[in-house]
């Protein structure tokens, strides 16, 4: 999940005590949510969404499940954090841990699929679904997550562009994910090409205004 703020000078934390609550469901149900679409990309078995590439190899490897591994890189991802001085959240602490946990509990109760047709749509409301579940995690502002931070802390730290960032950090993480025995697809393109403007779209609709 990345994601830019609006202005990395203000809190992501403190404002609208009476919009917590609300802020709160939006968080975990968009998380759950994100969860939900990394297991419809697994069981297509047409190309995971970038990250997952890296987290899939890492999985086969090692033997652990997917969920698990998601959940680790989360937290070795935070501590590069450090030495870029970026500030974690409770949805940061939320998103290495919550996502990891519904893969791993979705994949245990949503079997692999053979029918093309059925692989297809689920690729397909996977990108859709997955737009929502960032654009409702990054409209709460309760903190990126820990591969958000290390982009934005990287484009702080370095002056270079989100989108040089940004595809720099996909393109090592593919790669290395794919060596492993990651899946590269279709769906991995597809993703790659449809999120960034599917969240666009989302996101006015979705951004909790924290002033008010």
């Amino acid at each position: 999940m990345y994601w830019r703020p609006r202005n990395p000078n203000r809190s992501t934390d403190r404002p609208g005590p009476r919009r917590l609550p609300r802020r709160l469901v939006q968080l975990y149900a968009g998380l759950v949510l994100y969860g939900i679409t990394m297991a419809l990309f697994v069981r297509a078995e047409l190309g995971v969404i970038p990250w997952d590439v890296l987290h899939q190899g890492l999985s086969r490897q090692l033997g652990v499940s997917m969920g698990t591994v998601v959940i680790a890189v989360s937290l070795l991802l935070l501590l590069l954090w450090i030495p870029l001085r970026e500030r974690p959240g409770i949805g940061t602490v939320s998103n290495a841990v919550v996502v990891g946990l519904v893969l791993d509990a979705t994949l245990a109760v949503l079997p692999p699929v053979e029918s093309l047709p059925l692989r297809v749509l689920f690729v397909l409301a996977g990108v859709l679904l997955n737009a929502v579940a960032t654009a409702a995690y990054i409209g709460v502002h309760l903190g990126p997550g820990p591969r958000d931070g290390l982009m934005t802390g990287l484009v702080r730290r370095t002056g270079g562009s989100v989108l040089i960032v940004r595809t720099s950090i996909e393109v090592t993480v593919v790669l290395a994910g794919w060596l492993l025995g990651g899946t590269v697809g279709l769906a991995t393109v597809l993703y790659a090409l449809a999120i960034g403007p599917l969240v666009q779209v989302l996101m006015p609709r979705m951004s909790v205004q924290l002033g008010r």
